[in-house]
C-alpha cells in the first residue's frame, strides 16, 4: 500500500506513475478523500475537545454556584455526547474508504524499470547456456508423460476436473527430486531458513501480501473463510507482520516448498493441454525481508539463487526485466526467469523475482528500527520462485528427452533418485 502522504507531497509523480501502468490519474481523487477525512478528524476532535472544556467549566460555575450556567454546559455536553458517535462513525467510514482505495492501487514501479503495455515491452537482460545439440525430433512435456505411462490427465479430470494432473511412478519421483534439490540448495548453500507454514490463511495474510481485495476471483476460498495459498510467499512474508524487528538481524531469508493453489480464473482457452497452469502445483519459494538500503542489491541476489538452480540443472535460460504494464500489482521491479522449453520452441516462465520496496510492510505493518534509532521504519519485502516444480519437471522432461522416448536424469538429482538414471516407460 502506498503513503498518502507522499501522494500528497509528489501528487505529479504518483500519477505519472500511474500512467507507466496505463492508469488513470488518482492523486486530486485521493487527495480530496484524504482532506474529508482529515476535515471529519478535525470535527470530532473538535467536539471532543470542546466536551472536555465544557466539562471543566461545569466544575467552575458549580464553584461559583452559577446554577444556571451550570446546567447550560450540562446540555451542551450532553448535545456533544449525543452528536460525538456519528462524527467518529463518519471518521471510520472515511478512512476506511480511503484505506480501501489504496489498497486496490499498484506499487510504483523503479525508475529503471522499462515502461511497456505488455509482455512485449519486457526487456533481456541476459541469457545462459544453450539448446540442446539433438537431432531427434522434440516433443512436449504431455507428449512425453503419456507416451511413459506415468502422466495421466484422464484420471486428473475424472477425479478433480481440468488443470490437474495425476504423476505416478518415476515421474512422480522426479518431480520430488527437484523439490528437494531446489530447498537443499537454498538451505545449504544460499542462506535461507527452511519453513514448514500454513497451507490456509485468514484475509488479513492474504491483505498484507496483496492478493486481497483485488485479486480474490484468482483464489480459491473454503467454507470456513479461509484461503488456500496461490503462493508460499503469503505465509512467509507474513511471519513479520506487525512486527518491529532490529535492524542488525536482517535480511531474514525464508524458503519453503509447498503445494500453491490458484482459480486461474483470467486464463480461459490459454495452456489447457498438459501441466503448465495448473490449479495445483509444487513451488520452492523464496522470501527476503530486509531494510530499506538493502533490497535492491538482496533482489539482484535473490535472482541469482533462482538462476543456480536452472544453470545446475542444464538448462537453457534468460532474464527479462518486466516492463511496467506486465509486472506485478506489488512489485517495484520484476525479474522473471524463462526457461527453453523444446516442445514449444519458445521460453516460458519458471520464476519470477519481485522486489516490493515497503508497499506490503505497509500493509502488514512490518517495521525495524536501528540500533541508535528512535523511530522505526517499514521493512522491505522481496520475493521470488527458486524456482516452479512443475516447470522444472517439464523443462527437464522437453530438454533431457532421447530419441527413444525416455528422459537422461540430470546429474544433479541423481542423489534423489535411489539409482535411477532413467525415466523409461511403465511396465
Amino acid at each position: 500500500m502506498l503513503d498518502i502522504k507522499w501522494i500528497r507531497d509528489n501528487a505529479d509523480a504518483f500519477d505519472a506513475a500511474l500512467a507507466k501502468r496505463g492508469a488513470s490519474p488518482l492523486a486530486k481523487a485521493l487527495i480530496d478523500l484524504d482532506e474529508k477525512r482529515r476535515s471529519v478528524i478535525q470535527k470530532a476532535q473538535d467536539m471532543q475537545s470542546r466536551r472536555n472544556a465544557a466539562s471543566k467549566e461545569i466544575g467552575a460555575a458549580m464553584a461559583q454556584k452559577n446554577g444556571e450556567l451550570a446546567d447550560k454546559l450540562k446540555a451542551e455536553v450532553s448535545a456533544i455526547k449525543d452528536l460525538l458517535p456519528a462524527a467518529e462513525e463518519e471518521e471510520r467510514q472515511v478512512t476506511a474508504e480511503l484505506t480501501d482505495q489504496l489498497s486496490r492501487i499498484p506499487n510504483i514501479p523503479f525508475d529503471d524499470v522499462p515502461v511497456g503495455s505488455d509482455e512485449t515491452g519486457n526487456v533481456e537482460k541476459l541469457q545462459w547456456g544453450a539448446k540442446p545439440g539433438w537431432n531427434h525430433k522434440p516433443l512436449e512435456h504431455y507428449e512425453i508423460g503419456e507416451a511413459l505411462g506415468w502422466m495421466d490427465f484422464e484420471a486428473a479430470a475424472k477425479i478433480a476436473g481440468s488443470r490437474f494432473t495425476v504423476l505416478k511412478g518415476q515421474l512422480a519421483r522426479l518431480e520430488r527430486a527437484l523439490g528437494q534439490f531446489m530447498i537443499d540448495v537454498h538451505t545449504g548453500e544460499h542462506g535461507y531458513t527452511e519453513v514448514h507454514a500454513p497451507l490456509l490463511v485468514r484475509d488479513d495474510a492474504m491483505y498484507g501480501t496483496g492478493q486481497l481485495p483485488k485479486f480474490a476471483e484468482d483464489l480459491f476460498r473454503t467454507t470456513d473463510g479461509r484461503w488456500l495459498i496461490p503462493t508460499a510467499e503469503v505465509s512467509l512474508t507474513n511471519l513479520v507482520r506487525e512486527e518491529i524487528l532490529d535492524q542488525d538481524k536482517l535480511p531474514l531469508r525464508f524458503t519453503a516448498l509447498t503445494p500453491c493453489f490458484r482459480s486461474e480464473a483470467g486464463s480461459a482457452g490459454r495452456d489447457t493441454r498438459g501441466m503448465l497452469r495448473q490449479h495445483q502445483f509444487m513451488k520452492c519459494e523464496l522470501v527476503s525481508i530486509t531494510d530499506a538500503d538493502s533490497s535492491i542489491d538482496e533482489h539482484e541476489r535473490m535472482t541469482a539463487c533462482a538462476e543456480e538452480i536452472l544453470k545446475r540443472l542444464g538448462l537453457h535460460y534468460r532474464v527479462m526485466t518486466l516492463c511496467t504494464g506486465d509486472m506485478g500489482f506489488g512489485a517495484r521491479k520484476t525479474y522473471d526467469l524463462e526457461v527453453w522449453l523444446p516442445g514449444q520452441d519458445t521460453f516460458r516462465e519458471i520464476s519470477s523475482v519481485s522486489v516490493c520496496g515497503d508497499f506490503q510492510a505497509r500493509r502488514m505493518n512490518a517495521r525495524y528500527r536501528g540500533k541508535d534509532d528512535k523511530a522505526t521504519k517499514f521493512v522491505h519485502t522481496l520475493n521470488g520462485s527458486g524456482t516452479a516444480v512443475g516447470r522444472a519437471l517439464i523443462a527437464v522432461m522437453e530438454n533431457y528427452l532421447n530419441e527413444d522416448g525416455t528422459i537422461t536424469v540430470p546429474d544433479v538429482l541423481l542423489p534423489y533418485m535411489g539409482g535411477l538414471k532413467k525415466i523409461e516407460k511403465a511396465a
